[in-house]
């Protein structure tokens, strides 16, 4: 029998095989519209093509694991140790009543039976945010594009994502974190906004202040920084937008003027530097499934220069080398 399972197992697709372990959420549908609305933090994860199931799978393992153990991260990210037998027991799963998703929570208890959810335990879909929400979950997002997963915090106080990105560079120096083989590079969404000029440059004021106010970041003077703009997955979109205002943002270099001025309105003393920037504006349009024609959602960070690479474009560090990356997509 033995033998048997192991013979079907490696018949799978390797996402077939991480379903045992980790189970794919569902596309959170409401998300796009959320993100229209206010700002949202998470991440934005580069895959292999064709291996966008597998590179989920292998996100959400590694986030949540680094996510809970940040030091950076808010206080309901955090596990005391008398919780976490309870956490590892605790089950997410899905009821679907007349084509509605709702989530609902089963807890093990010593006192109850293994199967079967009790009353209590099933919440309604306004408490059950809450609770996952608490648990770090992340929503996972529709995009256009292949090769590209949002993972976005349903709740606005969120873990600092810089900062988890962080750890999980220095587990994969370290050694204690296997390199992943079908993620990429894992952008950490600090906060995003619609595509327009006032709330670009109200964003990038904001994070840039946060930054040079961070005592961990030793600044230099004059501040030398560097901006970067992704337009991926936009082509069937931009021709609807030749009239709109949004438009003259699609341009790289009208953007990158929008950015550096909301830098320099923050600091005075700052200069671009394309070689070795002590901060970097990360700014990358989400392609979004389910917005309305002419909606632009930008991403947007201000990282620090271990995380990022100018070699040859700036962009964020890759989990694995380039060699590597080529075995993978082989």
């Amino acid at each position: 029998m033995a033998a048997e399972e192991e013979g079907r197992d490696q018949g799978m697709m390797p996402w077939e095989q991480h379903a045992k372990v980790i189970s794919i959420p569902r596309f959170d549908y409401n998300a796009p519209s959320s993100l229209l609305q206010r700002s949202h933090s998470g991440f934005l994860i580069t895959s292999t093509i064709k291996r966008e199931k597998s590179a989920t799978k292998e996100a959400i393992s590694i986030l949540e694991k680094y996510i809970r153990s940040s030091n950076s991260g808010i206080s309901k990210c955090e596990e005391s140790p008398h919780t976490n037998a309870e956490t590892k027991r605790r089950k997410l799963c899905t009821e679907e009543n007349d084509g509605k998703v709702s989530n609902v929570i089963e807890s093990k208890d010593t006192t109850k039976d293994a199967g079967g959810l009790s009353k209590d335990e099933c919440a309604s879909p306004t408490k059950t945010d809450r609770n996952v929400a608490s648990d770090c979950a992340l929503s996972l997002v529709k995009l256009t594009r292949s090769g590209l997963l949002l993972l976005t915090f349903p709740e606005e106080n969120s873990p600092n994502t810089a900062a988890v990105l962080s750890d999980i560079f220095q587990a994969l120096e370290s050694g204690s974190l296997k390199s992943p083989l079908w993620c990429h590079r894992i952008f950490p969404i600090q906060a995003t906004c619609n595509l327009n000029e006032r709330e670009l440059k109200a964003v990038i004021s904001k994070l840039v202040l946060q930054f040079v106010n961070d005592k961990q970041n030793k600044l230099a003077r004059p501040v030398k920084f560097a901006v970067a703009f992704n337009r991926r997955g936009i082509e069937s979109t931009e021709a609807k937008l030749k009239n709109s205002d949004q438009f003259d943002l699609l341009d790289r270099m009208k953007c990158f003027d929008v950015v550096a001025a909301a830098v320099k309105e923050v600091v005075s003393d700052s200069a671009v530097d394309l070689k070795s920037p002590e901060l970097s504006v990360l700014v990358e349009l989400l392609p979004l499934s389910g917005v309305p024609n002419g909606s632009l959602v930008v991403a947007v960070s201000v990282l620090p220069q271990n995380l990022v690479s100018t070699k040859p474009r700036l962009c964020i560090k890759p989990l694995v080398s380039e060699s590597n990356t080529r075995k993978a997509r082989s």
